[in-house]
């Protein structure tokens, strides 16, 4: 099969991006590098083209029951122009991807992970109600991510939109350099920052446009590489790392998007029988106490007990320590606890943390 690529190939290409095949498509991984472009997110402002995820379109009289059914978190509660953080979940709990809502003014937009695609098209095909409308415009639009202290000022060279009236997890309509998008305030670094949705025929235009306002904020491309490091300061979950068909909603800490009393939802009942009895393992943070850092799938270990796997692992930038995920037994998951990670089959040294890893100095 073919890979796809985005609008913007050619640009990455000629900013001697690194491109790697990630979900279907060739992406840019990074081009100054994974630290530098990770510590300008941070301190300043980054550029992310993520162009390869989904954006499904619903409307239709029976939009928001279908949406309830099919969600975990409560749609109903959505006003125009929010947007919400939610998951989808087959009949036994285990998650079909995580995704976002977005209620726009006469219908909403689903924004789901591109690795899942295709699943998740059929999966909101196969439960589609009879007055709802499903609409998959992936191919058709472009999606950028503008994110870091300096995003507003940025952005605002380019818009008349009050971008300070934009609360975080709600959008506006505006023009930005002349072209009509969404503009909403979300992202997954935690910095502050907008994700820009528009017709992919604009790309190129939006890009150099934005680089430009940027400039003397020193505004840089970012690649998937650094995308993931921040987002795992964070603690953030990854389809096909922390959470998959084989997680449920309350072990992932992802009890607080699950409303259970919202009414009937797939999934509701094995995720309640999970919240009653408490679950059996949980994901937690961890931080290495020395230099090593751990990688997906190295196990955890308590002395001679393994613990589990580590789900997400990486050395983290700001903290300059190595850190990672992992699911462990319940009795094994308290702040502080001492675990041991096998890197490459020596036992490193490491414990149990609070997260988010990192936090902003004031």
């Amino acid at each position: 099969m073919s890979l796809k690529k985005t609008a913007l190939y050619e640009i990455h290409a000629k900013l001697g991006a690194k491109l790697v095949e990630f979900a279907g498509y060739l992406m840019p991984v990074q081009y100054a590098g994974i630290k530098q472009e990770h510590r300008r997110v941070r301190s300043s402002v980054g550029l992310f083209d993520v162009s390869h995820m989904g954006e499904f379109f619903v409307r239709g009289e029976d939009a928001l029951a279908f949406l309830q059914k099919v969600t975990i978190n409560d749609v109903s509660s959505l006003q125009i122009n929010q947007v919400q953080y939610s998951a989808m979940c087959y009949d036994d709990g285990g998650i079909v991807d995580d995704l976002l809502v977005y209620r726009l003014a006469d219908q909403y937009m689903l924004v789901v992970n591109a690795a899942n695609l295709e699943k998740d098209w059929n999966w909101l095909q196969q439960h589609l109600l009879p007055k709802v409308e499903l609409i998959n415009r992936s191919d058709e639009l472009s999606l950028l991510a503008l994110q870091g202290p300096k995003a507003d000022l940025t952005l605002a060279k380019l818009t008349h939109v009050r971008l300070a009236d934009i609360p975080y997890y709600w959008l506006a309509d505006g023009t930005v350099n002349s072209v009509d998008m969404i503009i909403s305030r979300t992202g997954y670094t935690g910095e502050s920052g907008f994700e820009l949705c528009f017709p992919m025929a604009h790309s190129e235009n939006i890009w150099q446009a934005l680089m430009q306002a940027g400039a003397e904020f020193d505004i840089e491309p970012i690649g998937l590489g650094a995308r993931d490091t921040l987002r795992l300061e964070m603690k953030y979950c990854l389809y096909g790392h922390d959470i998959d068909e084989t997680t449920n909603p309350i072990e992932a800490g992802l009890g607080w998007i699950t409303k259970l009393d919202k009414g009937d939802f797939i999934g509701k009942t094995a995720i309640q029988k999970v919240k009653e009895r408490g679950p059996s393992r949980k994901l937690i943070g961890f931080q290495m106490d020395d230099d090593a850092f751990p990688r997906t799938g190295y196990t955890i270990w308590q002395g001679d007990r393994q613990l589990g796997l580590v789900t997400s692992g990486t050395h983290s930038p700001m903290l300059e320590k190595g850190i990672g995920m992992g699911y462990v037994a319940v009795d094994a998951a308290a702040v502080g606890t001492a675990i041991q990670i096998d890197v490459r089959g020596r036992r490193m040294a490491a414990h149990i943390v609070k997260t988010p890893f990192y936090h902003k100095s004031a």
